[in-house]
């Protein structure tokens, strides 16, 4: 884990959770349903083992990831966001909706969007979350 930013400022102290390198994208992959620990550490190439299985401890610990087994003998789990882990879903949104906006060429933004629409979980619309839709 990184030096913690120690400051009584809720983003600070947001950024102590979910700010290290990869959380946000294990924290997109499992709202959008992978929940295996090979499919996120395939879903993001170059993220180690070490720091798959750091990360998803570190959420756990804070209530936002929920492990469950579903095989003892080999040990094997999946990893669900809780109903603390949900409400990051605008963040997220957010997030995505400013690099739609501002890193994404225009020209791709649309595919984009609706490919990252495809994948959402059902009842839960971009278009909800988009101010006077």
């Amino acid at each position: 884990m990184t030096k913690p930013y120690d400051q009584h400022c809720p983003i600070a102290m947001t950024l102590d959770v979910i700010g290290e390198r990869w959380t946000m994208l294990i924290i997109r992959d499992l709202y959008f349903g992978r929940a295996r620990f090979n499919d996120l550490l395939a879903s993001s190439p170059g993220m180690s083992t070490k720091i798959l299985s750091e990360r998803l401890k570190t959420l756990e610990a804070h209530g936002l990831v929920e492990r469950q087994v579903y095989s003892a003998h080999p040990l094997r789990a999946e990893y669900h966001l809780t109903d603390r882990g949900m409400s990051l879903e605008p963040v997220l949104n957010a997030i995505g909706m400013w690099g739609g906006q501002n890193l994404v060429d225009p020209k791709d933004a649309p595919a984009l969007f609706a490919k990252i629409e495809a994948m959402r979980p059902q009842n839960r619309s971009l278009a909800s979350d988009t101010p006077g839709a």
